[in-house]
């Protein structure tokens, strides 16, 4: 239970650290990134306003026949590329890359380079 409870607040540390540093705004909003060992989810949020303009994962319906597996990097590339076009549906071209308490490696690096390749500016 300790070993839990120190855990969970260290994630929340890591995650606050990278966090504090950016801000979504209309102009140019922030792209989040989550993953777990079975899926990895995206959204691009406006936090002046409060909004999620698109949003993006491997559990989508219209997602999930191209993917075999949630939780690999094929399945993150993927969701880079219909990330980024979701975002230009909503008029979104730049965006700032929150990528949360997780590492810029594998599956969160794939999803952000298939997203630049989509056509989004970090």
């Amino acid at each position: 239970m300790k070993a839990d409870k120190l855990r969970n607040v260290q994630r929340w540390r890591r995650r606050n650290r990278v966090r504090k540093k950016l801000r979504g705004t209309a102009g140019q909003p922030r792209l989040s990134v989550h993953r777990s060992n079975k899926h990895v989810y995206c959204q691009i949020i406006d936090d002046e306003n409060g909004l999620t303009l698109a949003s993006a994962s491997t559990r989508d319906k219209d997602l999930r026949e191209r993917i075999k597996s949630g939780g690999n990097c094929e399945a993150a590339k993927v969701i880079g590329e219909a990330i980024a076009e979701r975002a230009q549906a909503a008029g979104v071209s730049e965006v700032t890359f929150d990528r949360g308490r997780f590492k810029y490696h594998g599956r969160v690096a794939e999803l952000a380079n298939a997203a630049r390749e989509g056509g989004l500016k970090f």
